[in-house]
């Protein structure tokens, strides 16, 4: 799972997907709100076409690449 922080200094992440792992990248800042603290969105890529967020709904989805 990610948190907050690790989406805020961290650049690669793992999923999951039947048995596979692929790999995605932060592609941009990312965004939080003063008035929701617990919220964020950072914008990610996988390949030359699949973009995505990680925010705190599908956090738990992805793991950090160490």
């Amino acid at each position: 799972m990610v948190t907050k922080e690790q989406a805020l200094e961290c650049n690669a992440f793992y999923i999951n997907n039947n048995g596979k792992s692929y790999l995605w990248r932060a592609n941009g800042k990312c965004k939080v709100w003063k008035t929701r603290p617990n919220d964020f969105k950072l914008p990610i890529k996988h390949g030359l076409y699949a973009y995505g967020y990680i925010t705190q709904d599908n956090a738990y989805q992805f793991e950090v690449v160490s």
